[in-house]
């Protein structure tokens, strides 16, 4: 082979070993989570007018429909909601409390390293939560389909539910069968933090395109061999809605490092405390809501 073929060789790998080293996707996701259950109790409540069923609808759309943002390249992602300005008078007390709690803040992701971060705000204090990325054990399918052009493929696993993400909580069976003069069950429909429970596993369907060859994907998802496109938990719904591949302006994938550092069992154990001091601050107050300001000390 002559010197100028194997400097040809050399040079056509290195233009292309440089490509592939600045490989750059985003990816948009629609964020819904099913709101189905909660707004059957709040129509069921004769207390609620209906101008507060409709502040409390257009509330909650606001809290359980997002929009965020995947950037990626092959080792590493940041995954943030899609930055908007919030109207006068929305987001604010107990709600603002609720959204921080419904899926985080951004999530930094390390396929190399397994590991990721999450810049988080709770009632009032910043926490970086830092940890190994979880171990999925995918059941791949050979059932496919198209999302956006993009051929993929089907894939399930059986996740532990997070106790720090509000959108895992499901409510308990109905009472409506219960005696109607029972007094004890009559006093005892205090109040909504009662009705729901954490369940313990969730079953969660992803389709992933290997046309895109990255093990990344939304939130905490990843490990697959080409990049999750649509996520599906039984309630919430996390569908990609565009794709671009090498845009001309690269963003920054950087993991965050303000907060107070804790690990994820750390943080949900922190969030399941003042959970539960709210619910009791709320039973105190006869379910209204005196303890909804409540803020960490300091």
């Amino acid at each position: 082979m002559s010197k100028f073929a194997i400097t040809l060789i050399l040079f056509v790998t290195t233009i292309f070993g440089a490509k592939a080293q600045d490989f750059q996707g985003m990816a948009v996701y629609e964020v819904k989570t099913s709101t189905a259950d909660m707004m059957k109790r709040v129509q069921s409540n004769p207390d609620i007018t209906p101008e507060m069923q409709k502040m409390i609808e257009d509330r909650m759309r606001k809290a359980f429909e997002k929009t965020f943002i995947l950037n990626f390249d092959k080792a590493a992602s940041m995954y943030k909601e899609e930055e908007k300005l919030d109207a006068p008078g929305q987001g604010g007390g107990g709600m603002r409390m609720m959204m921080s709690v419904l899926g985080g803040g951004p999530i930094y992701k390390n396929v190399k390293t397994k590991s990721y971060a999450i810049a988080n705000e709770f009632m009032g204090k910043e926490f970086l939560v830092k940890d190994s990325l979880p171990k999925i054990a995918w059941q791949m399918s050979g059932e496919s389909r198209q999302i956006g052009g993009y051929n993929c493929f089907k894939a399930t696993a059986v996740l532990p539910a997070s106790k720090s993400d509000f959108r895992n909580f499901r409510f308990r069976g109905d009472k409506k069968d219960a005696p109607k003069d029972d007094k004890a069950t009559a006093d005892k429909k205090t109040n909504f933090m009662d009705e729901v429970e954490m369940p313990k596993d969730i079953t969660v369907t992803a389709w992933y395109a290997p046309e895109i060859p990255v093990n990344q994907g939304p939130e905490k998802y990843w490990g697959l061999p080409g990049l999750i496109l649509e996520v599906n938990d039984g309630k919430t719904i996390i569908l990609c809605s565009k794709i671009v591949l090498n845009p001309k302006e690269k963003a920054v994938i950087k993991e965050p490092t303000s907060g107070q550092v804790v690990t994820q069992k750390e943080y949900d154990e922190i969030v399941t405390k003042k959970t539960e001091e709210m619910r009791q601050q709320w039973q105190r107050g006869g379910g209204h809501g005196q303890g909804r300001n409540m803020r960490f000390g300091g």
